[in-house]
């Protein structure tokens, strides 16, 4: 593996600078996991240095985010705080995002609509926020979010005065610490010295107390059990969350560097730094926006910034945990609530009210959903829905295009069949492949298209390049309705592979007959007409679906 030594300075600048901004994040979201300071810490060093060193985007630094921290900390109610477990479903989401990465699905997790990524990163925000609430009064936070709420009379009757004061102390300095002092001082850590000094000398408040120092120790998975289907499930939501959460900081990456991240070789490098983490006992990671951009404005641009930054956090860690220990649980809850701020997405929330109502009533669904029901359940409802809206309105399209006479036809001696036919032929061409959606009315389309005294039916199919089984349905139901109302039905123009479904779905072609383009089956029905009824007239009604 080869290493851009060309910005070596940038990147051990910018490495440390990130380092320097994710320790009390990793601090702080290590606590709101429920497995403890120290935990942040490994999972921070772990994913922060294999999703660098395997990974597809150069500045990127990831390390524990707060999506991830609300699935562990939910698991960790479930599970009742079995960290052999939750460490098992880290391993897990590391492996499976390795398993995603060499699938291609990096490709697809792109196309996640916005309205569902706006609401669901909203409702993150908004979870860890509620999830501060008792802390920042005082209290222990129960587990999930409406036992937090539920929680939040009973803490503000017993308020701890000097833990609220420090609490929001901390997260004023953290909005006020001036631009030009971050550079050298990030605002986090700042908040984080100054609250702990504070209360150390002057307050009573609740701290973080004993932790651990030195390196890890190894975490073995446990498999099997009746607590198995809880682990799969957060597992697979861990993966499929933090590969979202990382290929959109990563091109959050790719428009401030003018460069381009390869997203399945992203996933494969946080899933080996996720399995890393849950074997040293670290929580789950992901791509971590604010962080990665503070290192690429400290110069960062490759791999070498984001295993800078956690060679960082793992020389603080050593020797970290007698200073961690006297951390008030009201300064990093004071953090937190701003990483909740950060998260809800204000900027598109400002300007909802100017957009479609369809993507604010998706978006609002699933913030709703992500927030009392659960993340995987709120995204894939957001999914579907969104597929489904999509499919009706390039559906409408289809059908609307269908009524559209052709601007033109291909040859004089067509247009002339036509005028001399005008109320015994109609005419439907396609224009290119027929959605499932646009399938579903066709049939009752060219009914209501049809004049009542059209005799010949003419489907011409000569830019249709391919059938699906809905479509394939369609004809047949319109090839019934010109049976059953006497009238002949021609297709023109079908290729091999469009005349192989119809052939494969029905045994044979459900037409009075089949032509190789659109001027033959026109003089085949002519003739047919002339034959029948020498004195017939004419119409044309052709169409676009596609």
């Amino acid at each position: 593996m080869k290493f851009d030594l060309s910005n070596l300075r940038g990147d051990i600048t910018g490495g440390i600078t990130a380092g320097v901004v994710a320790l009390p994040l990793a601090l702080a979201l290590g606590v709101a996991s429920g497995l403890g300071p120290m935990a942040g810490m490994y999972g921070a060093i772990a994913v922060g240095f294999f999703a660098a060193l395997f990974g597809g985007t150069g500045p990127q630094i990831s390390g524990p985010t707060g999506p991830m921290v609300v699935v562990l900390a939910g698991l960790f109610a479930s599970l009742s705080g079995d960290a052999s477990l939750i460490f098992t479903a880290v391993i897990l989401a590391g492996v499976l995002q390795v398993v995603m990465g060499i699938l291609g699905v990096g490709h697809y997790i792109r196309l996640v609509p916005y309205p569902v990524i706006s609401g669901f990163m909203t409702g993150i925000g908004v979870i860890i926020i509620i999830l501060q609430l008792n802390p920042l009064l005082g209290h222990d936070s129960p587990s999930g979010t409406l036992g937090a709420l539920g929680n939040v009379p009973e803490a503000l009757s017993a308020i701890h005065p000097a833990n609220l004061v420090l609490g929001l102390g901390t997260l004023a300095m953290v909005y006020l610490w001036p631009a030009k002092w971050g550079r050298y001082l990030p605002a986090p850590l700042a908040a984080l010295i100054a609250g702990t000094l504070i209360a150390f000398f002057a307050l009573d408040v609740p701290i973080l107390g004993s932790i651990p120092t030195g390196l890890p120790e190894l975490q073995m998975p446990v498999l099997g059990g009746d607590k198995m289907f809880l682990v799969i499930e957060a597992a697979i939501i861990l993966a499929i969350l933090g590969a979202l959460d990382s290929l959109l900081t990563s091109l959050v990456a790719d428009n401030m560097t003018r460069t381009r991240h390869h997203s399945n070789k992203e996933l494969i490098g946080q899933g080996i730094g996720n399995t890393a983490a849950g074997f040293i006992g670290g929580i789950a990671g992901a791509g971590a926006t604010m962080r990665t951009v503070v290192n690429v404005r400290s110069g960062g641009q490759t791999r070498i910034s984001g295993m800078t930054h956690s060679m960082v956090l793992l020389a603080v860690a050593l020797g970290l945990g007698p200073l961690a220990e006297n951390i008030p649980q009201a300064v990093l809850a004071g953090i937190l609530v701003k990483v909740g701020l950060d998260i809800i997405d204000w900027k598109y929330l400002k300007r909802a009210h100017q957009g479609p109502r369809w993507d604010l009533a998706l978006m609002v669904l699933v913030l709703g959903m992500t927030v009392f029901v659960d993340l995987i359940t709120a995204v894939g409802a957001g999914v579907v829905l969104a597929a489904l809206a999509y499919v009706k309105q390039v559906a409408s399209l289809q059908i609307e295009r269908l009524r559209n006479l052709p601007e033109h036809l291909d040859s004089d001696d067509d247009k002339a069949i036509l005028q001399r036919n005008r109320d015994s032929i109609a005419l439907f061409e396609f224009s290119g492949p027929l959605s499932f959606g646009a399938a579903a009315d066709l049939g009752h389309h060219v009914r209501e298209e049809s004049a009542s005294g059209s005799k010949v039916l003419i489907l011409d199919f000569s830019s249709m390049p391919f059938l699906d089984l809905s479509a394939a349905m369609a004809v047949e139901t319109i090839a019934s309705d010109a049976k059953d109302s006497g009238k002949q039905l021609y297709l023109a123009g079908m290729n091999e592979e469009v005349e192989g479904v119809l052939k494969g779905l029905n045994g044979r072609i459900p037409a009075t007959g089949t032509f190789k383009d659109r001027s033959e089956a026109l003089r085949a029905a002519e003739k047919s007409l002339s034959e029948a009824a020498p004195s017939v007239g004419v119409q044309a009604i052709p169409g676009a679906a596609g």
